[in-house]
Formats: structure tokens, sequence, C-alpha cells
């Protein structure tokens, strides 16, 4: 069941999904070569905790029944797709990690995800990271009352595959409000006018998961960590928007991150 959002709910979304972009420019302050994933996951928590948020990542059930995830953030370094548990391995210069942070602030949820670069990356990973930022927004360009699911399914999958990525099949993007995870689900690959109409109320995360070459992915004995077959990098993006008084909007935001670089 697809639940649309009041106008007095996508502001309360609006708060959470703020809450989460200052979350991810604080943790972009600390990513450098010599970091953990540990210690940003540790930035974290205390930012968002700070802010009067909770870390919905944390101890999240796992689907596949085994033990919840450990931490606040999703941190997926280079051939990681999602999923990736913070550990102790520094980060070293060439490496991406995506950080997926999610937070629940006055009974509703805000989810966003930015891949970042340590140090400086080769020209072929850096066109990966800008094709998949681009095909998120080219997705929500096609977020509009009236148009469908499979318009921003298509629209990703079309200029992502145009560069000859993969597009990973098994994760998808979702309905998003007091739960982290609602319907629909917003698969990044699809055909234009299938799926779901998009109303206004409708309140979902995109995020393209593409990789530098095969689609495949395995999962890690963690019962978490999701990795790409071929061990070629992987890039994820994701912002959470509304669609309101005929119009969409983004309700989380790179700006403070990117102001940083």
């Amino acid at each position: 069941m697809i639940f649309l959002k009041t106008e007095d709910e996508i502001e309360l979304m609006r708060a959470a999904n703020q809450l989460v972009a200052k979350t991810l420019a604080e943790v972009g302050k600390h990513v450098k070569s010599g970091v953990t994933t540990k210690e940003l996951d540790r930035v974290a928590e205390e930012f968002i905790r700070d802010n009067g948020g909770v870390p919905t990542f944390k101890d999240f059930p796992n689907p596949c029944g085994g033990t919840p995830f450990p931490a606040s953030i999703c941190t997926s370094v280079n051939d990681v797709v999602v999923h990736g548990v913070p550990n102790d391995t520094p980060l070293v210069d060439g490496d991406i990690v995506s950080v997926d942070c999610g937070v629940l602030l006055d009974g509703f949820n805000g989810d966003s995800c930015y891949t970042f670069c340590v140090g400086e990356v080769s020209e072929d990973v850096a066109k990966l990271l800008d094709v998949t930022k681009k095909a998120l927004y080219e997705g929500i360009a096609c977020a509009q009352q009236g148009k469908r699911i499979g318009d921003i399914s298509s629209a990703v999958q079309t200029l992502c595959e145009s560069h000859g990525y993969g597009v990973v099949r098994e994760f998808v993007g979702h309905g998003i409000g007091r739960k982290m995870h609602e319907d629909p689900q917003v698969p990044n690959y699809g055909r234009k006018g299938n799926g779901p109409m998009i109303k206004s109320g409708l309140c979902i995360a995109i995020e393209p998961m593409i990789t530098m070459g095969s689609p495949k992915v395995y999962m890690m004995e963690d019962n978490w960590t999701i990795k790409t077959r071929d061990g070629k990098p992987s890039a994820h993006f994701e912002h959470t928007i509304a669609v309101h008084k005929g119009k969409l909007e983004i309700l989380s935001s790179f700006e403070d991150i990117e102001k940083a670089k």
C-alpha cells in the first residue's frame, strides 16, 4: 500500500532529510586517507543523536535472518555496492566510499547516500561517480505528478547503460515515511509508462546503484555486505523526494557536502 503524505507530514520529512544531509556533510569532513569507516560511523551517530535524531540503520533487522545491522551508517568501499559494515580498515588514497545514512526524527524518516572520493581517484572512477550522480537527477526529473515509476527507472537505466555501466537489479529505491522502507519499490531499470502512477503526496527515495562492470553481485558472510562479482567499483547516490502541489521537491541535499570540496 502506498501512503501519500499530507503537507504537515512532508514538513516533518523535510526536517528528517535535512538532518541526514547535515550528517553526511559532517562525515564528509572526515573522509581522508588513514581514517577508518568505524570512525566515520562514530562521527555520524554522535551528530545524529546530538541533533535529536535516531540513527535508523542501527540494529535494523536483517532480512536474511542474520544479526541486526551493527552501525549507524552503511560504508561501502570500492567494490562494495551497498550495506557495507563499518570496520577498522583505514581508507587509502584512490578509494571511494558510499555513505548511506538514515535518520528518524519526530516520527518520520530521512534517507540519502553520497559516494565520497578519498584523495585523488582515477579518471575511470571519477566518471562512474559523475554518471551515477547525473542518473539520480535524471530520475528525479521524471518524478512528476501523472507520470509513472517506470519513467524514473527508465531514465536511470538508459543513461547508465549508455556509458557501458551495470545497473544492479537486486536492490532498488523505495517509498519512505513513518517507515524507512514503504511501497512503492523504485527500481533503477524498467520501461517508461510502467509501474504505479506518481500522485501528489508521494515520497520516495531514488538511489542508483551502478557498477563499472557487470551488474552481478553477491553477499558476504556477514549477511549484509553486497559486492560486485567482478570486483569492479560501484557508486551509489540517493535523494529522498516529495511530490506535492503538482511539483517535486528534493528533501535531502548534497549542497553542504559539495561546498566543502
